[in-house]
């Protein structure tokens, strides 16, 4: 399938690879290609008085059977060594040419595979394309973006469904070392947000370095898509209703946040200790989001498991636990619990 206009307009999307890199392979090739000439070359030389040397009186040495190894591997064949008992024919018949052969698919094998490298990458990316949807778009790849990628596949989302934007290659070359599918770009441009299929995305965590980069990527994200759950990050309290207004559900203040656990744990030292547990998904106790399940409608206390109810969310809005509406829950509802993973364990 050829690539289409708007497919050539799209920045170039690096998808995750193989651990050893392109160099690598060529150099473990080119030692199997040396290895195949060294083996005929001792099989050659251990077969030496079955050959005859048409330009030498005192016999085959090592080296005329590398070079005979050289000359026959590679398919040359000068003809000025040559077997001439039935063993050293057999086993040109038997080994060498199965070596030659395998040493043919090496080479010819390495030079198409390097030829065709950038349309294999093409329909790569065209294939990727195609199954892109419902996925996650993490714009930033620093220590933010790692984070949020990190809680991301603790709660079971799968690599293949996140994509990474940033314009450092050092960051995408990390997100591909994570099996992650990464682009080189600005999050804020349309153009690169449309590379990541962003009109199809469930949800994008915007997590540049600057605040107003962050306020650029949520007003273009949700131009392009309407209903993605967006959740960002900035450093200045200041900037929280810029966010808010330009589309982002959830905000984040990274430095007023990490002040207020300073404080926090400052005086109460345990009750920091709580809310880091709380932030480290998958262990100790976890923050959930589930629907009200069979048989917990109804007063608050038939809710099943070893769930904490801490909020409701009820047609859009949030209700406390302290809500006297939360008493009585009602089928559609949204819990918000705490869960403990050493009860689940036990």
């Amino acid at each position: 399938m050829p690539a289409t206009t708007a497919d050539r307009d799209l920045p170039q999307v690096q998808l995750p690879h193989s651990r050893l890199p392109p160099l690598a392979v060529l150099a473990q090739r080119l030692l199997g290609a040396v290895a195949l000439v060294l083996f005929v070359a001792v099989i050659a030389w251990l077969q030496r008085d079955g050959y005859v040397d048409q330009t030498a009186k005192d016999g085959l040495s090592f080296i005329d059977a590398l070079y005979y190894a050289t000359v026959s591997t590679t398919t040359t064949g000068y003809g000025d060594v040559v077997p001439v008992s039935d063993a050293a024919r057999l086993t040109t018949t038997l080994v060498f040419t199965p070596v030659r052969i395998l040493f043919l698919i090496l080479l010819v094998g390495t030079t198409v595979e390097l030829l065709a490298d950038r349309s294999r990458q093409a329909i790569r990316e065209r294939y990727w394309r195609r199954h892109l949807n419902d996925h996650v778009i993490v714009c930033g790849f620093g220590t933010k973006g790692q984070a949020a990628v990190e809680v991301l596949r603790s709660q079971g989302v799968a690599a293949e469904q996140i994509v990474v934007i940033d314009p450092s290659q050092e960051a995408l070359e990390h997100a591909r070392e994570q099996r992650l599918a990464a682009i080189a770009g600005d999050a804020s441009s349309s153009a690169v947000l449309r590379s990541a299929s962003v009109e199809d995305a469930r949800a994008v965590v915007v997590a540049p370095h600057r605040d107003d980069t962050a306020v650029l990527i949520t007003l273009t994200a949700r131009e392009l898509n309407r209903e993605a759950t967006i959740s960002a990050a900035v450093r200045e309290t200041e900037n929280v209703h810029l966010l808010r207004e330009g589309g982002a559900n959830s905000v984040i203040t990274s430095s007023a946040s990490a002040g207020r656990l300073l404080g926090l744990a400052a005086e109460t030292p345990r009750s920091a200790e709580v809310l880091e547990d709380l932030l480290s998904i998958g262990r100790g106790l976890d923050l959930v989001e589930r629907d009200v399940g069979p048989g917990e409608a109804g007063p608050r206390g038939q809710i099943v498991g070893n769930d904490l109810l801490v909020g409701v969310v009820r047609g859009g809005e949030m209700l406390r636990f302290d809500d006297p509406r939360t008493d009585e829950l009602q089928v559609g509802d949204h819990l918000i619990c705490l869960r403990s993973h050493r009860s689940e364990a036990a």
